[in-house]
């Protein structure tokens, strides 16, 4: 009976310890899972915003390359010497060659309907496109049914990667031949390298294309398939029969490692990618996990309040740190990525500071004789005049910004009257040194519409300007509001010499310019911003001179 009495003690005892045990081993199961889920869901997070960065610049980068075959294919010069095989093709040589290096585009060239390059950006170089023949291309085939194309490829002469956009010159029934520019990426992974996880972009097939490791390049990420047909379609367009299975994607080794994948999709069907290996934080994530409940199931009630003021500190210094490295990674590529679309508007927008930064100084140099004859109440309007003009070149380099981040801005009502004051105010030491008349109607310019005061006021100035150039000294500019339907348009126009034919069909064609100094992309972006802004910007037939008409939509 005693031995009975001692059995069941011990056996409850032992029981006990087994539940114990069970639940203490069940709790480390439970909490090393958590930890593990928590730190991946904490790596991927910071990686996603990542990626976000890298795809913003990808895009921004083929955004900017869109336009030069676009515009190219409409080209008189162009069309002229497809027609013509005889028609000499040394200029159109020099001005592909003046435009990729403008550019930064590796190529530019032009083929006729068969394939043949006739002019080419590359012409003086020992391995020249110029008479090379690239029918059998598939961008070539592409753009000759579709109109454009796109193509990423092994270079057949330099051996160099990169993107072939393509785009027909002339109807479909009577296609005069193609012109493509291509884009090599070498700058653009040379950024990328900088971050610490790989980073690449994947076609519709899966082929890794520009990558910051370039032993991954034509690479594959899902297993190939297809025949003979498939392995001579690779070797004309990568060099090679067959693209191996990156490493990180292939099904023997992709579970021994606890990789992360984030991807943005971009155009041209593409995808980004950025891949993370999780094991080391997943481990230390573990092993604290671990730790911090062994420490709480031995530690007192009191231990256990200090230790979770301990963990949490420890968790927010390793919030601290990834948000830090996370807004340096991004602050390097936003300003790469400000670069390359600044490079694209700097040239609309930059005298627009070098007017007030001009007037600011007359008005700085004035206000100081005015103060040196006593004159205070008009050196006190001189210098209210130049902070005036400091606010307007916060503006405009706000807007700049503005135009970086590519988003889309909030249009308000604004009255026109009060966008044309501030377009003239910038101009004005010009206009009055010019002896030029400004023939306004203040009783129409309480008309309002929907807008953004900065960009409207950039495209008044921008008009203006072009009006001064064209009247010379001594002329007139008419600035005229009127309300048509359910729009608000304003005119400029001027009693310079006119626009010819040839002139009034390429107003709106980028590097399009009748100035030795000029870009031809004033009238160009102008459009676009009024475009953004819900109107339009058009030339108007004139008796005399040139006339140009902004619409808005109307908010009386």
């Amino acid at each position: 009976m005693a031995e009975r009495r001692h059995a069941r003690p011990l056996l409850l005892r032992t029981a006990l310890g087994g539940i114990l045990l069970a639940a203490i081993v069940g709790a480390f199961v439970l909490v090393d899972g958590l930890a593990r889920r928590a730190a991946r869901a904490e790596a991927a997070a910071a990686l996603e915003n990542a990626v976000d960065i890298f795809a913003s610049g990808l895009q921004s980068e083929l955004d900017k390359f869109r336009l030069v075959p676009l515009v190219l294919a409409e080209d008189p010069e162009a069309r002229r010497l497809l027609r013509d095989p005889a028609h000499p093709a040394q200029d159109m040589n020099r001005r592909l060659e003046a435009l990729a290096r403008r550019t930064d585009a590796s190529a530019i060239y032009l083929m006729n309907a068969g394939g043949d390059t006739v002019a080419a950006s590359n012409w003086q170089q020992a391995d020249s496109f110029v008479g090379a023949n690239y029918a059998f291309r598939r961008y070539f085939h592409d753009a000759l049914i579709r109109g454009d194309a796109a193509q990423f490829a092994l270079g057949t002469r330099s051996r160099h990667p990169g993107l072939y956009i393509a785009r027909r010159v002339g109807a479909a029934e009577n296609a005069l031949g193609v012109v493509v520019v291509k884009v090599e990426f070498d700058a653009l992974e040379r950024l990328w390298r900088q971050a610490a996880e790989p980073v690449f972009v994947a076609d519709r097939r899966g082929v890794v294309l520009i990558t910051s490791r370039p032993d991954w390049r034509f690479h594959t990420i899902t297993p190939e398939t297809g025949g003979r047909a498939a392995r001579a379609r690779n070797l004309t367009q990568f060099g090679r029969e067959r693209l191996p299975l990156l490493d990180a994607y292939a099904e023997d080794t992709a579970p021994a490692r606890a990789t992360i994948d984030a991807e943005r999709p971009v155009s041209l069907g593409w995808t980004l990618h950025m891949l993370a290996d999780a094991d080391d934080a997943l481990r230390a994530a573990s092993g604290r996990a671990r730790l911090l409940l062994a420490a709480g199931l031995l530690a007192t009630a009191a231990l256990a309040g200090l230790f979770h003021q301990i963990r949490r500190a420890r968790l927010a210094r390793a919030e601290a740190a990834t948000r830090a490295r996370i807004d340096e990674l991004r602050e390097q590529l936003v300003q790469a990525n400000r670069l390359a679309v600044l490079g694209q508007i700097a040239a609309s927008v930059g005298h627009e500071i070098n007017q007030p930064v001009a007037a600011a100084q007359v008005y700085a140099e004035s206000g100081a004789k005015l103060l040196g004859a006593g004159r205070l109440d008009d050196a006190r309007r001189n210098f209210g005049h130049i902070a005036d003009l400091t606010l307007r070149i916060g503006e405009i380099t706000g807007e700049l910004r503005r135009f970086a981040r590519k988003g889309r801005r909030e249009l308000r009502q604004v009255r026109v009257g009060d966008a044309i004051e501030s377009a003239l105010r910038l101009l004005d030491e010009r206009i009055r040194r010019s002896a030029t008349i400004i023939v306004r109607e203040p009783a129409r310019e309480n008309e309002r519409a929907w807008a953004e005061h900065v960009r409207l006021e950039q495209v008044l100035v921008n008009l203006l300007r072009n009006a001064l150039d064209a009247c010379g000294d001594g002329g007139r500019i008419k600035i005229s509001v009127r309300p048509v339907s359910e729009t608000v348009r304003i005119t400029v126009s001027d009693d310079g010499p006119g626009l010819d034919a040839d002139m009034r069909a390429r107003l709106f064609q980028p590097f399009s310019t009748s100035k030795q100094d000029g870009l031809g992309l004033g009238l160009v972006i102008s459009q676009d911003i009024m475009r953004d802004l819900g109107g339009d910007l058009v030339a108007e037939p004139a008796a005399t001179g040139a006339a140009f008409t902004l619409s808005l939509r109307s908010a009386a």
